[in-house]
């Protein structure tokens, strides 16, 4: 939760931007340091840069289905055999996820340095291989040259267990807020629209900690309306919240 006073007073907070641009990427998160799973976005790659202004380090990490998802693109335009060989090494990735999921990131790490890191090396000389038989202006060169250029971000799961090895699981949760976009256009004006980003992301916060999202809207308003004090605002963020209150 977000107001205007708790923006400007607390790093990594800031109010709802009006684009994507790299510039508001970097300003919302002003004082994280870490890893960040994206997409292919250009406008974050300034997130990596040394030169931050407010000096933390951000390490990126790839969705590999987002390289998939480039190869089939071209599998189901073409039928490439080539791409269905991409596809079929990433299927093999994602097999050895499935075993995984759920242990302990220090688990999972060590079986992806076992299962996973041989399968990524023999992805990586063969995506080189293709590379340098097809033309990068063509479909399918530029869809290798999108896996080849995020190519490090794809591995960094390789090398910290907390990491997906994609950003699947942020997409599903946000797909709902994309395709009810066409409601937002009856928010009124911009106010209306901020307002309403502010609380579905709140209502989503809620999903994703259990929290029932009604309850939560609930309290949180009952107890702002009866001067809950704004120095503790974090006692009514979705993750802190008592059904008992």
């Amino acid at each position: 939760m977000t107001t205007p006073g708790a923006a400007k007073n607390r790093p990594g907070w800031s109010a709802l931007s009006s684009g994507r641009a790299g510039e508001n990427a970097e300003t919302f998160l002003t004082g994280f340091g870490g890893i960040l799973q994206v997409d292919g976005y250009t406008g974050y790659n300034r997130l990596t840069k040394p030169s931050r202004k407010d000096g933390t380090l951000i390490r990126v990490a790839h969705c590999w289905a987002h390289a998939r998802r480039k190869l089939k693109e071209v599998f189901d335009r073409d039928g490439s055999e080539i791409a269905a060989e991409g596809l079929r090494r990433i299927a093999e990735l994602y097999a050895v996820e499935a075993d995984i999921r759920g242990i302990s990131p220090g688990q999972r790490l060590s079986a992806r340095r076992a299962r996973i890191v041989p399968l990524v090396v023999a992805f990586g000389d063969w995506l080189q291989a293709q590379r340098r038989k097809i033309s990068t202006k063509s479909r399918l060169g530029e869809k290798l040259a999108y896996i080849h250029n995020h190519w490090d971000g794809l591995q960094t799961c390789l090398t910290d267990g907390r990491v997906e090895i994609d950003s699947n699981r942020v997409e599903n949760l946000v797909r709902p807020i994309a395709l009810n976009r066409k409601n937002a256009l009856f928010a009124g004006h911009d106010e209306g629209g901020i307002a309403w980003g502010r609380i579905a992301s709140l209502i989503e916060t809620c999903k994703i900690n259990g929290v029932e999202p009604f309850a939560y809207l609930k309290a949180t308003l009952t107890a702002i309306a009866k001067g809950h004090l704004q120095s503790r605002i974090d006692d009514l963020l979705p993750w802190s919240f008592k059904p008992s209150r």
